[in-house]
């Protein structure tokens, strides 16, 4: 039996990309469905980055398809939250936890003005992220779990069903990383969840596919980990994952 569109969160068909003549990413072929959660992973310049962008509709594919619950990018960015790597600020702008939160809200604003619907919103996500506590504060001065929290919180504010996240326990201690897979578990139950990490120890454990992109994109199911992640592709003491192969949710297919 078909999937019913509604159930596809991503789509992605024979997409080719290249920046200027040097090849990036290849005959991708990839399916996200709604409530899944994948794991984005694979060495630096190997087209994860790109990968993103193109899902979220910054950059156009050379050919092939991307859909987004069966829409263009361009025309489905309201239905993805996104948290960047860096959160490029001025540490002596005076702009607090909850205006950054705000932020999200600004796409949905004719005039440019929070509505009390916009600040409704971001108390929720507030609310969500577990920080409504310090909305008030000063966001140069939180920590970088609250930070991460707080970008999350914007992504929410957007009303997204898709949540995409660049690298987000980069700089978030220990525990700070504990606590923000408890959030994203909670959240996956409402959104599809998909991000980019090299941190793959923490990820396997809640993450139910593993998508390797070195030029090309191959899915694992997560239950095939063993190690870190993959020795073909980032050396040193990581599981080795045949690629010469298709898998499904189902298991692996080997040619």
């Amino acid at each position: 039996m078909s999937k019913k569109e509604a159930d596809v969160a991503i789509s992605i068909k024979d997409l080719f990309f290249a920046y200027d003549s040097r090849e990036i990413l290849t005959n991708v072929n990839l399916e996200i469905n709604f409530l899944d959660s994948i794991c984005v992973v694979g060495p630096n310049g190997g087209g994860k980055s790109t990968l993103i962008k193109l899902i979220i509709g910054l950059l156009t594919p050379d050919s092939g398809t991307i859909r987004v619950f069966g829409k263009k990018p361009e025309e489905a960015r309201h239905r993805i939250g996104y948290v960047p790597q860096y959160a490029q600020y001025d540490p002596q702008f005076p702009i607090s936890v909850f205006e950054v939160v705000c932020m999200g809200r600004l796409g949905n604003s004719v005039t440019g003005r929070y509505s009390k619907k916009d600040r409704e919103h971001a108390l929720e996500s507030l609310e969500i992220t577990g920080i409504a506590e310090i909305a008030n504060r000063p966001f140069s001065l939180i920590s970088g779990g609250q930070r991460q929290r707080v970008l999350i919180a914007r992504a929410l504010a957007t009303e997204g069903n898709i949540l995409i996240l660049d690298e987000p326990t980069a700089n978030i201690d220990h525990e700070s990383e504990l606590q923000f897979f408890d959030l994203l578990n909670d959240l996956n139950k409402r959104m599809t969840i998909l991000m980019v990490t090299h941190e793959v120890g923490f990820a396997s454990t809640f993450f139910k596919r593993i998508a390797c992109v070195n030029r090309q994109v191959v899915i694992h199911p997560t239950s095939a980990l063993t190690g870190d992640l993959i020795r073909d592709m980032y050396g040193g003491d990581l599981q080795m994952i045949r690629h010469d192969h298709c898998c499904s949710e189902e298991g692996h297919n080997h040619d």
